[in-house]
């Protein structure tokens, strides 16, 4: 199996706490992961597309992460940005598999 098949798995999910963003390499990439306070799981690129500013530094809701540097938000369910021409993320599918953090690159 691929991993686009099985998901790479990055920690655990005790690792990450409620509230908290992190970045991870994975296949050559950097995803931002997020554990919102009621413990799901949410995964962007991990770099602002506007001038790469830290996106896992950032704070966010069920529904968007704002960028550190510059205050752009940015939409978890498509990655949009709310502004315009300033780019998009990458969504990546993220879950909790048995305690270990996995995404789909």
């Amino acid at each position: 199996m691929t991993s686009v098949e099985t998901g790479v798995p990055v920690g655990p999910t005790d690792d990450l706490l409620p509230g908290e963003g992190r970045a991870y390499a994975v296949d050559g990439r950097q995803v931002a992961v997020f554990r919102m306070t009621d413990g799901s799981l949410r995964a962007t690129d991990a770099v602002c597309p506007h001038r790469g500013g830290p996106i896992a530094d950032g704070q966010f809701d069920l529904g968007h992460v704002v960028c550190p540097l510059h205050q752009y938000v940015f939409r978890f369910a498509d990655g949009g940005c709310t502004a315009d021409g300033i780019g998009s993320l990458s969504v990546y599918r993220v879950e909790d598999r048995d305690g270990r953090i996995v995404v789909w690159p």
